[in-house]
């Protein structure tokens, strides 16, 4: 029952209509299986109520009819970057003016969210574009998945992540930690607190070289310790995440020992550091599918500038072994796949490598729901399908515990209460 208060003196009741969903499978993400027959009742953004069963419907309820499709929590990934897509150096836009960043940032959301992917951690953009995105999607001005977001970058001087690399040094005044480029612990701290007066949700750092910028080194650190520890501390003081960027072995070493969330690619992570992750509870978000895709546009002529060809063939075809081993060690890991690297709304190509590569589908599925939901620190609200829990949910009309391809064929969307694709 709802009441309603029509003045100080005359109320009444009315009946608060639900949402019913009668569910053929409901994966449950605890224990990593799918159970029959399940009716899952929704008021407003919430869950109300997971029954076994399909319990009556009543008149005033709304009815969803997914009896012969397997539902799911929300997928959702946790590095894409919405504001960008790669483009060959015949095509790039090197003038893409913030503005347009973000309506282009807007496009690929609801790509995204189509594809089943209701919650993404957008790890990195040109300033205020996916903040900005972030508000219009909450307000329901724009459909798109939740987010959440680092804003800008940090990353040192020549660093993986300095927007002035491969420019011209007349061409630009040095940039400062306000702009995401810090060299001291002092710049470290400050760096942090703009971030936070942006109003970041968490802090994104690339504490080694990278495949795509243009410089030399896609694997050395770049980041030392007390620049780090600056880092770290004051994202903590003021309650944020933090996810490192690292390719190399020191880099990836220095990260975790200074108290990172996640290791983002990791490609050469070594056992040494896989056991420091375990130590430390240091997520690994592997994005394999990114390395697949420079790897093979690295093949092409004339798509990368020449700095980064070599560095793409070298790094790129790595990562998908270091996640066998990091999984076999038993790292934790979460569903990430640096998508603006690859082509947005392709998300689900990552849980047919991380499958090839020995993890089961199920434990796939996992990595996307309550184990990114943990890293995502929402793991009491999302990750699963379950009373009071927001009712993000999602379907395929194949078993993809069974076919993991089948996540490449969304048939249905919720999210916060709200159905946004359909049968």
């Amino acid at each position: 029952m709802k009441k309603i208060c029509y003045s100080l003196l005359i109320c009444a009741f009315s009946i608060q209509a639900d949402v019913i969903i009668h569910a053929g499978h409901v994966f449950d993400a605890v224990a990593g299986e799918f159970k029959a027959k399940q009716s899952i009742v929704i008021d407003e953004d919430k869950i109300k109520a997971v029954e076994s069963g399909f319990i009556k419907v009543g008149k005033e309820d709304q009815y969803i009819d997914l009896k012969e499709a397997f539902v799911m929590p929300g997928l959702m990934d946790a590095h894409v970057h919405l504001a960008q897509e790669y483009q060959p150096k015949a095509e790039r836009d090197v003038s893409m003016e913030s503005e347009y960043a973000t309506l282009y940032a807007a496009a690929n959301a609801k790509k995204t969210v189509e594809a089943g992917f209701t919650t993404v951690r957008n790890l990195g953009d040109g300033g205020m574009q996916t903040i900005s995105l972030r508000k219009a999607i909450a307000r329901g001005l724009l459909v798109g998945p939740r987010i959440i977001t680092s804003g800008k970058t940090l990353a040192t001087t020549g660093g993986h992540g300095d927007p002035t690399n491969g420019r011209s040094k007349n061409d630009y005044t040095p940039p400062s930690p306000e702009d995401g480029v810090i060299d001291s612990y002092d710049d470290a701290k400050k760096a942090v607190r703009q971030r936070y007066k942006d109003g970041v949700d968490g802090i994104k750092i690339t504490a080694t070289g990278g495949v795509l910028s243009v410089a030399k080194s896609g694997q050395n650190p770049q980041f030392m310790q007390d620049e780090l520890a600056g880092i770290i501390e004051t994202a903590q003081d003021y309650g944020l995440w933090v996810a490192a960027h690292a390719h190399g072995t020191e880099g990836i070493i220095r990260a975790v020992e200074a108290g990172v969330n996640s290791i983002e690619h990791g490609t050469y992570l070594d056992e040494a550091g896989m056991d420091l992750m375990i130590a430390k509870g240091t997520y690994y978000v592997p994005t394999i599918m990114a390395g697949e895709w420079v790897a093979k546009k690295a093949k092409i002529d004339n798509f990368f500038p020449e700095l980064v060809r070599p560095k793409a063939a070298a790094i790129g075809p790595q990562i998908q072994s270091t996640f066998a081993k990091a999984y076999k060690r038993g790292v934790k890991i979460a569903f990430g796949t640096d998508s603006g690297v690859s082509p947005h709304g392709d998300n689900w190509q990552e849980f047919v490598l991380m499958v090839e590569a020995g993890m089961p589908a199920a434990e796939a599925i996992q990595s996307a729901t309550i184990e990114t939901a943990k890293l995502f620190r929402l793991d009491d609200v999302l990750g699963q399908i379950k009373i009071n829990y927001l009712a993000d949910i999602v379907a395929t009309n194949e078993d993809p515990t069974k076919n993991i391809s089948a996540l490449g064929n969304i048939v249905f969307v919720m999210k916060d209460g709200e159905v946004i694709k359909e049968l």
